[in-house]
């Protein structure tokens, strides 16, 4: 199902009148889209067949002038005509869910060493580093979008527009990379905790989990996709609360006052792929219609759930086990001392995987639509099994794959993709000569200083990571 799949885009003339910065919506027939073009120029937003051209309200000021807008497009329903907004709560559902993936379960074992008080800063830091990429991300795809004219724009057609061909090659290989490892990491923890459940083989767990998920994305409508992702996520809570409850009883708090911040560095990477959600702000942007507000609220929101959780969950277990034996992973521990937990424990785990593998799933099959250039609103199979198929067999060929997926991916996919790939983007798209004179108002506050930040600091992780590699072997 592609996020146009159950509406259209259709071209409207968004009139200002004068007393107030209210928009009257009068509809055209192409023949009159000629008419447009004068506006088009002027907004430096071009407009094809099934678009919306937008008129901004606009604010006098003595030194400048100041551009806002609603949104770029309205998506109309293809049956009845009728405008279909997207939800903002779907939004922040599916951005949460995104977020809140396998990498959660990976947590407590990367951060055993440096202890509860020295990770959560870690957490927190790289909360913040991952709020402002998704930040950067949609300020670059709305600026995409208006300049090309159309919607559904992802990484290729954005690094391509602010980087040149060097870019789309780096964004195509990080983007595959990054996600092929973790829908791997996905299927392959699913189906293991599947097949303990219901008894069954594990290539049928696997490809049962498979066919669920990617069934529900290909004929899911946007609005059923949201309501089903918003009761995975009420699920995620239900079973988090009921986690800890039961755990907590044995909590010691004393053991959460360890700090070892030499141990930080390490837990960096998988941390940082605990908050990927990026894949999914290009289909944020076209399902909100390019409102920036509401994009930026979802992404906020949508974030600082998991960052809640994921702080009490790493409290929780690293607080409730006694003499944490370091190389053992202590979600392993804690369901051995523990019985009422474990249950628990896989309940989540298999609600956390289903939401983040929707975003997924969505994400990659949006971008490999793109790069097969598939006109928008084609609901082609082909994506989808592009997308489902080689995670699905690389789990089985290795059902241990699971942290050894999720640390290659968080340190030299994340960190590149959603990290200096973003910053390189929107250093090019606001300080190039060739860009569009008029664009949205920045996301992110800083200027180059705020970008060189994001990039060094990735950099430096990365540079670390190879090092440390290459020392031990």
């Amino acid at each position: 199902m592609s996020v146009f799949s159950s509406s259209l885009q259709f071209p409207t003339l968004l009139i200002p009148s004068r007393n107030r910065h209210q928009f009257l919506q009068s509809p055209l027939p192409p023949p009159q889209l000629h008419q447009l073009k004068p506006l088009q120029r002027q907004l430096q937003c071009q407009s094809s067949p099934t678009r919306i051209v937008k008129c901004f309200s606009q604010r006098q000021s003595t030194t400048e002038q100041e551009f806002e807008f609603e949104r770029l497009f309205s998506n109309l329903n293809r049956a009845t005509l009728k405008r279909e907004p997207g939800s903002l709560s779907s939004a922040i559902f599916l951005v949460a869910g995104t977020t809140v993936g396998a990498g959660i379960l990976a947590i407590p074992a990367v951060t055993q060493e440096s202890g509860f008080l020295a990770s959560s800063i870690a957490v927190i830091l790289c909360w913040v580093y991952m709020v402002v990429t998704g930040l950067l991300i949609a300020e670059i795809n709305v600026n995409t979008m208006c300049e090309l004219g159309s919607g559904g724009v992802s990484l290729v057609s954005m690094a391509r527009r602010t980087l040149g061909t060097v870019g789309v090659q780096i964004a195509c290989w990080s983007y595959i990379f990054i996600h092929y490892a973790l829908l791997v990491a996905y299927v392959a923890r699913s189906s293991d905790i599947l097949t303990s459940f219901l008894g069954i083989p594990l290539w049928e767990s696997a490809t049962l989990f498979s066919l669920i998920l990617g069934g529900l994305c290909y004929f899911g409508s946007q609005r059923f996709i949201g309501a089903v992702n918003g009761a995975l996520v009420l699920g995620i809570i239900i079973s988090f609360t009921a986690l800890v409850v039961v755990a907590s009883g044995d909590l010691q708090w004393d053991a959460l006052l360890k700090a070892n911040f030499e141990a930080v560095p390490m837990s960096i990477p998988i941390i940082a792929l605990s908050f990927v959600y990026q894949n999914v702000v290009p289909v944020l942007c076209t399902n909100l219609e390019g409102n920036l507000s509401k994009v930026r609220t979802a992404i906020v929101l949508g974030t600082s759930i998991p960052l809640a959780l994921f702080l009490v969950w790493n409290a929780v277990i690293l607080g409730s086990i006694s003499g944490l034996e370091t190389g053992i992973d202590p979600l392993q521990q804690l369901q051995a001392s523990n019985g009422v937990v474990g249950p628990i424990i896989e309940v989540f785990s298999v609600l956390a995987i289903a939401t983040s593998c929707i975003g997924f799933i969505l994400g990659l099959s949006d971008f490999l639509a793109d790069l097969l250039k598939l006109p928008a609103g084609q609901n082609s199979p082909q994506p989808y099994l592009l997308t489902l198929i080689p995670p699905l067999i690389l789990s089985l060929l290795d059902p241990e794959i699971f942290f050894k997926a999720l640390d290659f991916a968080g340190t030299y996919g994340v960190l590149v993709l959603f990290g200096v790939l973003p910053a390189a983007m929107s250093w090019s798209d606001r300080y190039s000569v060739s860009s569009p004179s008029m664009k949205i108002p920045e996301l992110v506050p800083g200027g180059k200083l705020t970008l060189s930040i994001i990039m060094g600091g990735a950099g430096y992780v990365i540079l670390s990571e190879i090092l440390e590699n290459v020392g031990r072997s």
